[in-house]
């Protein structure tokens, strides 16, 4: 997405289907077998799809944080390997934790108990007004069919829902995109551009221009602002150098030696029942944004000048559905589309990350 005009550059959703089949009319038989397919090749998992969004809902909890006041990014918190409520543990992804650590530190690291405890001072309705804000359970109006809606939790969601109270443990969740949140791939990624333009969230769009037959145009689509959102520049500008340290802290392996600027989020997100072993399966993201001036300079060799700017013309989502991988496809997904975006001959993809295991039982 062009995070200045909301223009869709590209959108894959796979498995696909074979355009072929409904050409000249397609078979009860193939069209049954579509149905049946348990991959859903018929839905346009991009736009139509809603999954939990993990470690990068992180951003909404940490521009909630900073927005309201409840923490500074000098903030130090203590981060162990788990937190308490009553007999229950929530535990970070690193069991070990990673000490006092501010906001920078937490969300380079994707710190889990960190941003419990940040959701906690924030409150549920406040972490639901800020992911709202930032086009999160809304449809965005994008001129596809199908478009799926999410669940952003708060009080009143959860009493009309499904008859009672928001819990603690629910709260410390949500801070993480964890328990009922869910989102599209579009809107995780229109979120992010709003982020990276500065507070606009843009309406998607896929149609530029209608063309008459005679080449002229019919119809010219220009871009459409949903909201101006109310949030200090400030606020985002500390976030989008918090997503620059995730490359460059080295959580996302080699990412940041790419010769191009770019910043982003992961996210690890477990759904379903747990296996033999006590395993969950998990979804994994890549969400990032690119300074219009990609190319890493001398002047500013960590690029945090860069991405302080307002000008990114490029922001993107990748996701894979169970993935169960050793590292996080979606980010080596991501860092593919980059060298093909930018034209980068070096491929810095790391094969060894896609193998199956588990973040977080490491034995197959």
């Amino acid at each position: 997405m062009n995070p200045q005009t909301g223009e869709i550059i590209a959108m894959v959703s796979l498995p696909t289907y074979d355009d072929n089949l409904f050409a000249q009319g397609i078979s009860n038989k193939d069209f049954q077998k579509l149905l049946k397919d348990p991959n859903k090749p018929l839905l346009n998992h991009a736009v139509a799809g809603q999954y939990p969004p993990g470690s990068t809902f992180k951003m909404i909890t940490g521009v909630a944080a900073l927005a309201d006041h409840r923490l500074q990014n000098s903030t130090r918190l203590h981060t162990a390997g788990y937190l308490t409520l009553g007999n229950a543990r929530f535990v970070d992804w690193n069991r070990r934790g990673f000490g006092m650590c501010n906001m920078t530190c937490a969300f380079s690291h994707s710190s889990d108990t960190f941003f419990y405890q940040a959701a906690a001072l924030v409150g549920i309705d406040r972490l639901a007004y800020w992911a709202h804000q930032f086009g999160m359970g809304a449809k965005s109006g994008i001129d596809l069919p199908n478009e799926a809606t999410g669940i952003i939790p708060s009080n009143q969601w959860k009493l009309e829902t499904l008859g009672e109270p928001i819990y603690p443990g629910d709260v410390y969740h949500a801070g993480i995109g964890q328990g009922y949140d869910t989102v599209s791939p579009l809107q995780l990624l229109n979120a992010y551009a709003a982020v990276a333009n500065g507070g606009t969230l843009y309406r998607p769009r896929l149609v530029e221009d209608v063309i008459g037959p005679d080449g002229t145009v019919v119809k010219p689509f220009t871009p459409e602002v949903i909201r101006k959102i109310d949030v200090p520049g400030s606020v985002l500008r500390q976030m989008r150098i918090n997503a620059r340290w995730v490359p460059l802290s080295g959580h996302t392996y080699n990412l940041v030696r790419l010769p191009i600027v770019m910043a982003g989020k992961t996210g690890t997100a477990e759904f379903g029942v747990p296996d033999s072993k006590g395993r969950l399966p998990y979804h994994e993201w890549f969400v990032g944004f690119v300074p219009k001036e990609a190319a890493k300079t001398s002047s500013d060799p960590q690029g945090l000048k860069a991405i302080a700017r307002t000008d990114s013309n490029l922001a993107f989502v990748s996701f894979a559905y169970e993935a169960n991988t050793l590292g996080n496809v979606a980010t080596e997904m991501a860092k593919y589309y980059l060298q093909l975006h930018y034209g980068i001959k070096k491929d810095y993809r790391l094969p060894y990350l896609l193998a199956k295991a588990n973040f977080y039982h490491l034995s197959n």
